[in-house]
């Protein structure tokens, strides 16, 4: 019998989390054959959520809590989650509040069997959004294609994959995880399944616009350098630019016309400082990740004693 672990990052979903898993549950049992294990990961939530998982435990004996010592972030907690879960046959990671549909599980369960690695989610409609978000959206994925050739229009956290997949992807070394994007760069054999987006029925989301930007350039400089390439671009911009004033210059001064040097001056000067600025500041963001990643620390640290798993696997 195949066993599957279900992983679902929660931050302070006290007041939808015992409304929610019922319904991921009850799609579940309906599946033969299968072992089920459900492990919740709490990303140091500052509510009640930690000891509603605990109370839902006695309802639901399948279900195990993995608390992080405090808010690293859903990348850190799909890490944790899937770190935990590598015993299983396959592991499928999805968000607590419904909004990734549980009755797509069946699907990905029978493309599973079939011999596919990666069955992932995809939007065809986003749901209701603000059309700021709608448009950060767009943005986000139009300039992650076209810096890091990977498409990933519509794609979400939602996703089976297979034990090859899980192994393979917590042996990746990097500290700075993008983890839609590196399950497509690792390239297994994937198929979509296309949802729409359900509204939200409980509760609110905790993702603010700073937090998505913030979360938008990390995975863009996780993925591509073609940035400091642009830096080199600007460079020979502005040395282009200065060249032409230049000529222009020495033109205007043998044909005996006056110039107007305050006025070029400043433009030039305004104009170069503010390429030299935003290349520093390109460069800089890569800087901070790279030392980063060379500090080597954990992506998360586990707090035992509220988790309900008991035996630790090496990190």
């Amino acid at each position: 019998m195949k066993t599957i672990n279900l992983v679902i990052p929660v931050f302070n979903e006290a007041q939808a989390i015992d409304k929610h898993l019922p319904a991921i549950v009850d799609v579940l049992i309906t599946q033969p054959n299968i072992t089920w294990h459900i492990l919740i990961v709490d990303d140091g939530s500052t509510d009640t959520t930690v000891a509603k998982l605990h109370s839902l435990r006695e309802s639901y004996p399948q279900l195990s809590v993995l608390c992080l010592n405090r808010n690293f972030g859903k990348e850190a907690a799909i890490y944790a989650g899937l770190q935990q879960s590598r015993t299983a046959d396959a592991v499928i990671v999805m968000d607590s509040d419904l909004q990734h549909p549980p009755a797509l599980i069946p699907e990905m369960v029978r493309l599973w069997t079939q011999g596919l690695q990666v069955i992932e989610g995809y939007k065809t409609e986003r749901g209701k959004e603000s059309w700021s978000s709608r448009w950060l959206a767009k943005s986000f994925y139009f300039i992650f294609s076209l810096l890091s050739d990977l498409d990933l229009k519509n794609h979400c956290d939602f996703k089976l994959l297979d034990k090859t997949v899980v192994t393979a992807y917590c042996e990746l070394p990097e500290r700075n995880r993008f983890f839609r994007g590196m399950v497509q760069w690792m390239g297994f054999s994937t198929a979509q399944l296309p949802f729409n987006v359900p509204p939200r029925q409980h509760g609110e989301t905790t993702w603010s616009h700073l937090k998505l930007l913030k979360y938008s350039f990390t995975a863009i400089m996780a993925f591509s350098s073609t940035l400091l390439q642009i830096v080199t671009f600007l460079g020979v911009l502005t040395f282009c630019v200065g060249l032409l004033i230049s000529c222009i210059a020495l033109y205007k001064k043998f044909m005996g016309s006056a110039i107007g040097g305050f006025t070029t001056v400043i433009l030039l000067i305004f104009f170069m400082s503010s390429i030299l600025m935003i290349a520093l500041g390109l460069i800089g963001i890569y800087v901070a990740n790279i030392y980063d990643e060379v500090k080597r620390r954990p992506n998360y640290f586990i707090n035992w004693q509220k988790s309900t798993i008991k035996e630790k696997i090496d990190e």
